[in-house]
């Protein structure tokens, strides 16, 4: 299995006696974090597996219990922990549809040709997401979606958007 790890949320708080956990996903929706498991948290350098043993939406977050962790003081360890998965765990999209990690290291193009860089990230911001694309002198924040966005080509790592270069 290649070991590329996609983060999906942070462990934040305690939940009970039994070692339940408070979990803040960032997968959409964000009870989907629960599909995946194991988690992967890395703690003092060492990566460990989290197996879900049941988990549900409680108010606005979400709460787990792990397999093998049945108190709050065992439970303690996670506390502020980033949860990672495996790449392939994720399902197989549709002809046209991707996932945000293909599109970090695309290169950017403008309509005229001109090159913004690549991309470092994305970022929803409620209204709609945004590229963050940078070069080695800038950082720009550009809107992946209609009218912006031009073209997706994964096959060539390109992305073309009508961007104007001085804003």
């Amino acid at each position: 299995m290649n070991e590329k790890r996609l983060l999906v949320g942070k462990i934040n708080g305690l939940f009970g006696v039994k070692g339940w956990l408070k979990v803040f996903s960032y997968t959409d929706p964000r009870k989907n974090i629960l599909k995946y498991s194991p988690w992967l948290v890395e703690i003092n350098g060492e990566w460990k597996e989290l197996i879900i043993q049941e988990g549900k939406e409680h108010s606005k977050t979400i709460i787990a219990h792990i397999e093998n962790i049945d108190d709050r003081d065992l439970a303690c360890q996670f506390l502020g922990q980033d949860i990672y998965i495996y790449k392939e765990q994720l399902p197989e999209l549709p002809e046209g549809e991707f996932y945000w990690d293909d599109l970090v290291g695309m290169k950017v193009v403008g309509l005229n040709g001109y090159d913004f860089g690549r991309v470092e990230g994305m970022h929803d911001t409620g209204a709609n997401q945004v590229m963050i694309v940078s070069t080695q002198d800038q950082k720009r924040l550009i809107p992946f979606s209609k009218p912006y966005l031009i073209s997706t080509e994964l096959d060539k790592k390109l992305i073309t958007v009508d961007w104007d270069p001085e804003f």
